[in-house]
């Protein structure tokens, strides 16, 4: 019984945490999987194309990452169990994230920068907490999550999700009829959505022109947009498009329709725009290395696995 590792940079980084988390476990890295007959389990970020169909004893795919469209995007990619990374690291990781770029944007602070670039001490009013509305976009581990952590500082939150979710303290949407309520009311839209054919570019120039027109708080000038889910979510002409027109006032984005983003994007140098590596959640080889191992035993152990994939459903 062997774990294949395959397609991620840190490779090395992932077999040593596994093996010292199970030393019995005979851990392989790609290409050099030796015998593959003996590969029943892989731990996969962007495996290359129709190797995974290849390895004819293979049981259990083990994702990287929470979402799992690096995967699906495989058209040969065999028909087993595919787990999605669920770990409190990779929570905490994303919620600090969210949390952060909520406060940031609530405090103007992208003005502030700009102006402390300008040598100007000026003053900018701010709304409170309590002020501004907070759409997550996404309710999933990591939605709810971020709506309870920032709920002690007294935002008001909203949420919407492709189907009905009941969260306390959070006034819930649900499908395409709940949209445009749910972005109406939105000041400061945060997205942790997966990315699946039906959310491919859904955050484009149409979306955005539905955020908070009317009960927002004069001294927040515009909508705000936190991309912290997968980048083809959003399609960042139109991103560019809305701030310049001055129907989004500021963005965070930590993925990008191209990773790495190009030194030739004018989101680098938009005063506007925070650009982050795809490090919202980059968890810990540690971490993943014992959910690696935590799957491979329960499997072995006749138990279900944990957070499997619907792949109908694409997460």
């Amino acid at each position: 019984m062997a774990l294949l590792i395959i397609g991620s940079k840190r490779a090395d980084a992932f077999a040593d945490a596994v093996r010292a988390e199970a030393p019995d476990l005979d851990v392989r890295i790609w290409p050099e999987a030796g015998r593959i007959e003996d590969i029943r389990y892989a731990l996969a970020w962007h495996p290359p194309t129709g190797v995974l169909k290849t390895l004819p004893n293979l049981e259990v795919i083990v994702s990287v990452g929470a979402g799992v469209d690096h995967l699906l995007k495989d058209p040969d990619l065999p028909d087993l169990p595919i787990v999605r990374y669920v770990d409190p690291d990779l929570t905490n990781r994303m919620v600090g994230y969210l949390v952060l770029h909520v406060l940031f944007h609530q405090r103007r602070m992208c003005e502030f920068l700009e102006l402390q670039r300008q040598r100007k001490w000026e003053f900018r009013g701010e709304p409170a907490m309590h002020e501004v509305r907070v759409g997550l976009m996404g309710l999933g581990v990591m939605g709810e999550a971020t709506a309870k952590a920032l709920k002690p500082f007294g935002f008001q939150l909203l949420g919407w999700s492709r189907t009905q979710k009941t969260i306390e303290g959070v006034r819930c949407f649900a499908g395409q009829e709940g949209l445009d309520e749910f972005l109406a009311g939105t000041d400061i839209l945060a997205c942790t959505l997966p990315l699946t054919p039906e959310t491919r570019g859904m955050i484009n120039r149409d979306l955005l022109r539905k955020l908070s027109r009317h009960g927002r708080h004069p001294r927040l000038p515009g909508p705000v947009f936190i991309n912290a889910g997968r980048g083809g979510l959003q399609v960042e002409a139109d991103i560019l498009a809305a701030l310049d027109a001055g129907e989004l006032y500021a963005a965070s984005l930590d993925v990008f329709e191209t990773e790495p983003l190009p030194e030739t994007s004018p989101l680098w140098t938009h005063p506007r725009v925070i650009v982050t590596p795809h490090n919202a959640a980059e968890s810990t080889p540690e971490s993943i290395g014992r959910y690696t191992v935590r799957q491979i035993r329960r499997h072995e152990a006749g138990e279900p696995l944990e957070n499997l994939v619907d792949r109908t459903r694409g997460y």
